[in-house]
């Protein structure tokens, strides 16, 4: 029988990480560069392992293999096969990004015979002074946009944000992007790991290399516009589930509460996935219990149609799926 499942965190390594997801997560770094935690991922080479009950030491691509649309969604298994659609990624950028886009679907597939990457970011955490850079702040020419580059002065062009936690934004493929230092993001995607990146600083990496650039596959994939309101605006009440984006590759709310919460998941066919970002709690489900705790994230499959959440205090938590 299928239940919550849990996974091991794949932790990775960047030339901009910190010590946050370590020292606030938990999570088991031995490094001071510790820049994303793959939370849960069938990606080719990173597939999450489960750690808990009697599944434990399983692939994530192994049980979808065995249970097929029991644990993703029908549809969802007909669709994709024993691939899994979607990448959820901690990331802590102790040194800004690198300025990068994400081709869509069609150039994923014809270059790299792969899905495209749109993504959204929950804020977490945020410095004083902590920002984001989303899309250009005017409308922007290839040749404006060349030279800028050219010059050193992309981020003139670009649209700088001040976050705060709980900020949350959609970054659909083609949106130039880039995560400023101090911030922290919870990163839901589809799965894919093709970033072109376009300015990176000039920063070298331990062997005194620049990081490669990837300025002509970026060309043909980027949106110019200018980008107009691109954080989500919403109001989070206590005990009630509140919509954050949905779009044609996830659905994800929000949900706060300090009270018992039944969920009910019967009229969906797909799988569910939680993320805590603040507090912890237990999933209750065929009288068994799943801890959850900030920072923690839960595979809820597509065949459980109702569990309950017991809360230890006001509990913020991201709830996940494909309509």
């Amino acid at each position: 029988m299928l239940y919550p499942l849990k996974f091991a965190p794949i932790l990775k390594d960047k030339i901009w990480g910190g010590t946050k997801l370590k020292d606030l997560y938990g999570k088991p770094a031995d490094t001071h560069k510790l820049g994303e935690s793959w939370e849960l991922s069938g990606y080719e080479g990173d597939e999450s392992v489960v750690v808990n009950g009697l599944l434990a030491g399983n692939s994530l691509t192994e049980l979808v293999e065995i249970y097929m649309g029991e644990l993703v969604g029908d549809a969802i298994y007909d669709e994709y096969g024993l691939f899994f659609p979607l990448l959820f990624k901690l990331i802590d950028a102790n040194e800004n990004l690198s300025i990068q886009v994400h081709p869509g679907d069609e150039v994923a597939a014809e270059r790299h015979n792969s899905f495209g990457k749109t993504e959204m970011w929950y804020v977490l955490n945020a410095d004083e002074g902590g920002e984001l850079i989303i899309g250009f702040s005017k409308n922007c020419s290839r040749d404006e946009y060349l030279d800028a580059l050219e010059d050193d002065k992309i981020e003139n062009l670009l649209q700088k944000i001040p976050v705060k936690k709980g900020d949350v934004f959609f970054i659909p493929a083609g949106l130039v992007h880039a995560i400023g230092k101090g911030v922290m993001v919870a990163e839901i995607q589809q799965s894919s790991d093709i970033t072109y990146r376009i300015y990176d600083y000039k920063r070298k990496d331990d062997n005194g290399n620049e990081r490669e650039l990837h300025t002509e596959e970026a060309l043909d994939v980027i949106n110019f516009e200018a980008t107009e309101n691109p954080k989500i605006a919403y109001n989070a009440q206590l005990n009630e589930i509140t919509p954050l984006v949905k779009c044609e590759y996830f659905t994800t709310n929000t949900l706060r509460f300090d009270a018992p919460v039944t969920r009910n998941y019967g009229t969906l066919d797909t799988f569910v996935t939680y993320m805590c970002v603040e507090g912890s709690f237990v999933i209750e489900y065929a009288g068994e219990k799943t801890v959850m705790g900030k920072g923690d994230t839960v595979l809820i499959p597509a065949c459980i149609n109702e569990l309950g959440l017991m809360p230890d205090g006001e509990v913020t938590l991201l709830e996940i799926y494909i309509e």
